[in-house]
């Protein structure tokens, strides 16, 4: 999974990130949270777009080469902080895992799954990548 560097500017009820590498993709939202769920949604929509059309996903730069960038530098000057932006992107078809964990926390990840009519699979799933774009 590729991750690229966004910049994260504004205030409390307007936030923004830029994705530089991914021209023209940027995320919105009142809070720094939804903010940068957003922008995961937008790199992963800019991917699609861009394989459909027949474009290559240009590489992440590292933070030091993005530093080095004079648009980023400015914007780093005028405040904008330096965040990380996963490409989280589906495939389209499932895969089997063999994963081991303590029998009571099985035990309640089938239950907090049947509360939610989910499989054990989707609940693993959907918690997997609540973490991953929560960046926590």
């Amino acid at each position: 999974m590729a991750r690229y560097v966004g910049l994260l500017d504004g205030k409390a009820g307007a936030y923004g990130i830029v994705i530089p590498d991914l021209p023209g993709c940027y995320g919105g939202g009142a809070t720094i949270d939804e903010t940068m769920r957003d922008a995961i949604g937008a790199a992963a929509a800019w991917a699609d777009a861009a394989e459909q059309a027949g474009e290559a996903i240009p590489a992440a730069r590292s933070i030091e080469a993005l530093r080095k960038d004079r648009e980023v530098a400015a914007a780093i000057a005028e405040g904008a902080a330096l965040v990380v932006i996963p490409l989280l992107r589906d495939s389209g078809r499932p895969a089997k895992a063999n994963i081991s964990m303590d029998a009571g926390l099985l035990t309640a990840i089938d239950e907090a799954a049947a509360e939610r009519n989910l499989t054990r699979s989707a609940f693993l799933a959907s918690a997997a990548r609540e973490k991953i774009e929560s960046g926590r």
